[in-house]
């Protein structure tokens, strides 16, 4: 079949998908071919910031210094200094707790050899080891920019899906994040677009519609 436009698989999907009584997430579904799914570089793991953000706002947490700690405090969810590491160093219930709530991390440069050693079992499978921030800057910015965020993994699959808003925005608004998604993902496949099989869109709960 033809290409449809994002804005016009968005505007069937939303109009197919019965009311909710919470904002459902918008969903692309990306299915691949012709890869080895097995070699670690025919896999996606991206971060990307959505041009028109997610609908709805990602938590963001800092390891760091209590000098950088004390300079994302309001913009930061969580700034976790060395002493409260200590404390989840030594309590996994607290730890898996802390990775579940939050949705990105970031750690002073200094910190990440540590955080590897003491929470890469929780964090990695997850997806959700620190992005290291340079010592002594202010990462505020870079905490505002994963806040428009979302992360992008096939892991080892052929078929994966990532979010691209939610119901509350305009399609238009919609269309604009599935085509910074897709151009992410074409430019990381091997032979680009002829990689990918097919692409839909769907809300949580309503019925798929075709994109390419």
């Amino acid at each position: 079949m033809a290409d449809r436009t994002a804005v016009d698989a968005v505007t069937e999907a939303l109009s197919k998908a019965p009311e909710r009584k919470f904002p459902e997430t918008v969903d692309l579904s990306v299915n691949l071919k012709d890869l080895d799914l097995s070699v670690p570089k025919n896999r996606i793991e991206e971060e990307l910031a959505l041009p028109k953000g997610r609908g709805k706002t990602p938590r963001v947490a800092l390891f760091g210094t209590p000098e950088m700690c004390a300079k994302v405090r309001g913009v930061a969810d969580r700034a976790i200094s060395p002493g409260e590491m200590d404390d989840l160093f030594s309590n996994k219930k607290a730890a898996k707790k802390l990775v579940e709530d939050i949705d990105f991390f970031l750690a002073e440069a200094p910190l990440m050899p540590t955080i590897g050693k003491r929470l890469g079992v929780v964090l990695g499978p997850r997806g959700k080891m620190p992005r290291p921030v340079p010592p002594g800057s202010d990462p505020s910015n870079a905490i505002q920019a994963l806040k428009r965020s979302i992360r992008i993994r096939s892991k080892g699959n052929r078929t994966f899906h990532a979010a691209v808003g939610t119901r509350t925005m305009a399609p238009a608004e919609l269309a604009q994040n599935i085509d910074a998604v897709l151009a992410r993902i074409v430019g990381k496949l091997e032979r680009g677009r002829s990689n990918i099989e097919s692409v839909y869109v769907k809300t949580t709960m309503g019925p798929a519609v075709r994109l390419w």
